[in-house]
């Protein structure tokens, strides 16, 4: 068992794997790195104050001091062409032109804007002595799991199997043809099922270290939850490590060359990293995607 091929070979590319701190930034710390900035960046911070400008003319002292009085809208005071740069430009989302009429000029493209024009409207009308028609009740998302973070790491999982199977079986494979390390390997008393056995088995080890460092700096540093066995979730990210490496193969069966691999690897990958919902939910995808 100690000169077993399948074991020699599971080691060399594990050890071939730890001669490279690339190989090991890039699958490791790469991704706790990505999760941590996006979490941060897309973290809950409560409501958003919108910013809001009204144009100057008569009346627009009234509406800002009635506009300033609501602690949800950041309001200010500009000219015509500081409010029409300022609104091309996002600083604002709607623009309040006084008048015998209110005006609303915002960008229905935006949804913050379409947003900020109805609570601007609903701020105005209520100071101007609207009553609701039928009393409402509030009640807000709190439970975890309903965060950006929490949709987020399955996905940055999802993406690190498919990388390290893909990448990690496809390009070795490319780079032991084009070196002729596979023809030497034909020579030898080993099987077949064995090289590939072990291009998969020298993968696995640092599956398990990806794996538990993601979920875990997750976990710690934002709480995310971890519904079910961790015996299912390490079996399904076995299953999926197992299922991207075959991919990889079948990529890496027929180039000669790493640079035409690597081509055909970004044009299976690319489809499914964008539309699989990674980043964001596939919900806001057109109908048609």
């Amino acid at each position: 068992m100690r000169y077993s091929p399948l074991v020699q070979l599971s080691l060399t590319k594990v050890r071939g794997i730890l001669r490279e701190p690339e190989a090991i930034f890039w699958v490791v710390v790469f991704p706790v790195l990505l999760s941590i900035a996006l979490g941060i960046a897309f973290r809950a911070s409560g409501p958003a104050v919108m910013p809001i400008a009204v144009q100057e003319g008569a009346g627009a002292a009234e509406l800002y001091a009635t506009l300033s009085d609501d602690e949800g809208l950041s309001v200010e005071r500009l000219g015509e062409g500081e409010a029409r740069d300022a609104l091309r430009t996002g600083k604002v989302a709607v623009v309040v032109i006084p008048g015998d009429t209110w005006t609303f000029w915002y960008d229905p493209t935006r949804p913050e804007s379409r947003e900020a024009r109805l609570v601007t409207d609903r701020v105005l009308q209520r100071a101007a002595g609207r009553v609701d028609a039928y009393p409402t009740a509030l009640r807000e998302m709190t439970e975890k799991g309903s965060r950006y973070i929490d949709f987020l790491i399955p996905g940055l999982l999802g993406m690190n199997l498919m990388g390290t199977g893909m990448w990690g079986i496809g390009f070795s494979i490319v780079n032991s043809r084009q070196r002729r390390i596979l023809k030497r390997f034909v020579a030898t008393p080993m099987r077949r099922w064995q090289y590939l056995l072990a291009q998969f088995v020298g993968r696995l080890v640092f599956l398990v270290i990806e794996v538990v460092v993601l979920v875990g700096c997750a976990t710690l540093l934002f709480g995310v939850p971890v519904r079910g066995a961790w015996v299912l979730l390490g079996g399904l990210c076995v299953l999926g490590a197992f299922t991207f490496a075959a991919t990889g193969l079948l990529v890496a069966s027929r180039p000669q060359t790493v640079e035409g691999v690597s081509g055909l690897m970004n044009l299976v990958m690319m489809p499914m990293w964008i539309l699989s919902g990674t980043f964001f939910s596939t919900e806001r995808f057109p109908d048609l995607m």
